[in-house]
């Protein structure tokens, strides 16, 4: 066995593959100390301390991020209206940077010049976890196991894991695990390899942790009101039982909690990884669906137009930044910097139904809104002469008879 090449914090998760990784580490001679982000996820984290340690951590972090992660952020996902090709509201993209500059603050607290994790050479998070720790820590060295030839021709599969698992004595799981892989946090749960690789499988009876099945959901609504503050939620109100909820974690807890309930956020895709490859995901995202559809309502009754025009170009940007693991590049900050300026009079209330998985806006209203009824309504006239609007039309179809008459003279034929 090696001795003395330093110390690594590993981005420990407690299941097989960090388990051997963490003893693996030790074989090749360097002191671990694992790290364990409770980023929401269903976990005991006391009992993954034992085994760390048990398996010759030297030291366990176990780290509370979850109000982090919502605060600095989901909101900010909220205020880009941040989805990736259209569909993917970045649940595990959004994590990656939270829990990466966390194990960066440890790795410099320990003096340790190595981080290490168990994402695989394939997937979108090595890049995340890495891309975060050099824009945070320079200097830091990488170990990533599954891109090390040594490492995987070795462990060519779950069943060297298991063997170097039970040579070892790490606790392996007494019932089969399931064929596909979890990625789990407050935001979302992701399913994805196994037999889920093949993208005309139907997701399995069982998958879905997070939402019950539409069909299955109560027959009757919830209505809720959801206050937003310069883009960002800051209450829920019930408005059957008139609860509220103010605080990020318990605000976002609820939401997760009634949209799971109604079976919102549910999607079965095939998405396109950084790393140059497709990729077959489904995702559960309660609470990230219906703050996405609130905030398009509030922000579209309280921004103006040609701003919404730069702002949707520069959510677009943002989402793939995020998903491409660039949180911490100066791009990605100057667009963070540009969204939450234009979020400086998104402020309001939305009123909104949940039902049999989708979400239906009801009403809205803000302090602020450029809504004029009585400019916009049918029943008076306002400030408003109907005549202009001849000039606006007769201008803007200039455009149109020019094109038009060019295409009857080079094809003569069209009438």
């Amino acid at each position: 066995m090696s001795q003395g090449k330093g110390t690594v914090v590993l981005a420990y998760s407690g299941g097989l593959d960090t388990s051997c990784i963490l003893v693996w580490l030790k074989e090749q001679g360097y002191d671990v100390v694992a790290y364990l982000a409770n980023i929401g996820q269903n976990e005991d984290f006391e009992e993954a301390r034992k085994k760390a340690l048990k398996l010759g951590a030297k030291k366990v972090y176990i780290e509370d991020v979850r109000q982090e992660f919502v605060e600095e952020y989901i909101w900010m996902a909220v205020q880009a209206n941040a989805i990736y090709e259209d569909r993917y509201l970045l649940g595990t993209s959004l994590a990656r940077p939270c829990i990466a500059k966390k194990q960066v603050e440890i790795a410099k607290k320990e003096g340790a010049q190595y981080v290490s994790h168990g994402a695989t050479g394939k997937g979108n998070d090595q890049i995340r976890f890495e891309l975060t720790c050099y824009s945070l820590y320079p200097e830091v060295k990488i170990i990533s196991p599954w891109r090390m030839p040594e490492f995987y021709n070795r462990f060519r599969g779950r069943s060297d894991l298991m063997e170097y698992a039970k040579k070892h004595g790490i606790p392996v799981p007494v019932t089969p695990k399931n064929p596909w892989s979890m990625d789990e946090n407050i935001m979302h749960i992701s399913y994805e390899g196994g037999i889920l690789e093949n993208p005309k499988n139907h997701a399995p009876p069982g998958l879905y942790l997070k939402t019950k099945n539409p069909w299955d959901a109560p027959n009757e609504p919830e209505v809720m009101e959801i206050e937003f503050k310069k883009g960002v939620p800051v209450q829920v109100t019930n408005l059957k039982d008139k609860t509220r909820h103010r605080s990020a974690l318990d605000l976002f807890s609820y939401l997760n909690e009634i949209a799971g309930k109604h079976g919102v956020g549910r999607i079965d895709i095939v998405e396109n990884r950084f790393i140059g490859m497709k990729s077959r995901g489904i995702y559960e995202t309660p609470a990230g669906t219906i703050l996405y559809q609130a905030h398009l309502d509030i922000e579209a009754f309280t921004m103006d137009r040609e701003v919404r025009k730069i702002k949707q170009q520069l959510c677009g940007r943002f989402a793939e930044q995020v998903y491409n693991g660039l949180w911490y590049s100066p791009e990605c900050e100057f667009v963070r910097s540009c969204i939450s300026k234009s979020q400086e009079l998104v402020e309001g209330k939305v009123q909104l139904s949940v039902m049999k998985g989708q979400v239906y806006i009801l009403g809205r209203e803000a302090p602020h809104s450029l809504y004029n009824q009585e400019l916009v309504s049918m029943d008076v006239q306002g400030d408003y002469e109907p005549c202009d609007a001849t000039g606006f039309i007769n201008v803007n179809a200039v455009r149109l008879k020019e094109y038009h008459r060019l295409q009857k003279s080079v094809n003569p034929q069209e009438k």
